[in-house]
């Protein structure tokens, strides 16, 4: 039954999520906020997605080195 699940789902999904420059979201375009400060000093705002790849890169660096401190013990 879990086969089943795990064959379906991203169909199920495949039209509801999207990926986008920065990661996967509903929505296909980022919603940003670009703006100047009285001092000019540019300021970029963008709403989360639902998985950003950034923290997912990061959190792959943090398995690796938890793992590479595991084996060296």
């Amino acid at each position: 039954m879990k086969k089943i699940l795990i064959l379906i789902l991203p169909f199920l999904l495949g039209g509801c999520l999207y990926v986008n420059d920065r990661g996967i979201d509903t929505r296909y375009y980022n919603d940003c906020k670009e703006y100047y400060d009285s001092m000019g000093i540019y300021h970029k705002t963008c709403d989360e997605n639902l998985i950003e790849y950034q923290d997912v890169k990061d959190g792959v660096k943090d398995m690796y080195k938890n793992t590479e401190e595991f084996v060296t013990q």
